[in-house]
């Protein structure tokens, strides 16, 4: 997820213009996405998403991280967190929503190895409010937007971490990921 500074991933419009993303930045994302097997994805998220990656690699000026991200999309496992869309398995897509605890819970105990939830910053909000987000890895941009979507709404409970990662790019991006104790 990428967040400014102060603790915003989009903003208030829900732009993400500020973010900064490069090829570097791709390639790391790339050994990221290579290691999962299923993306979560919000409904706005996921029909964003949907309407550009199973394509994005036919364009005539396709980059390399589209070539290989639209290649990821269409083989991973697509689950999206929505009251009102349905499951469909042709595209690999799971709609999951009436009992997030429950389902998630499910779907984590199944087989496989990691789910990786994309952007959502909503979704993210309701998995992180019922501690089903096991850990967090953050792209913190060198801006303050001073207004906007928070990364974290809605927590009742502290939550303990612990450092795994921590990556410093050139763009001046810092990833840093944080494992949950439990």
């Amino acid at each position: 997820m990428h967040v400014s500074l102060d603790g915003f991933v989009a903003t208030p419009n829900g732009e993400l213009d500020w973010a900064i993303v490069d090829e570097t930045l791709f390639d790391f994302v790339n050994d990221r996405t290579d290691k999962s097997d299923a993306a979560l994805y919000g409904r706005k998220t996921w029909q964003m998403m949907d309407s550009y990656w199973p394509t994005a690699a036919d364009q005539p000026n396709a980059s390399k991280h589209d070539k290989q991200h639209s290649a990821w999309y269409k083989d991973v496992e697509k689950i999206v967190l929505s009251r009102t869309m349905k499951s469909d398995p042709s595209k690999k897509v799971r709609v999951i929503g009436k009992d997030l605890a429950k389902e998630v819970g499910d779907i984590k105990k199944g087989p496989g190895e990691e789910i990786l939830i994309f952007g959502s910053p909503s979704a993210g909000h309701s998995l992180a409010q019922l501690g089903l987000i096991d850990e967090y890895w953050l792209f913190i941009n060198p801006v303050l937007l001073g207004q906007g979507v928070p990364m974290f709404s809605g927590l009742k409970d502290r939550t303990k971490l612990k450092l795994v990662k921590t990556h410093a790019f050139s763009n001046g991006v810092v990833c840093v990921s944080y494992a949950k104790i439990n």
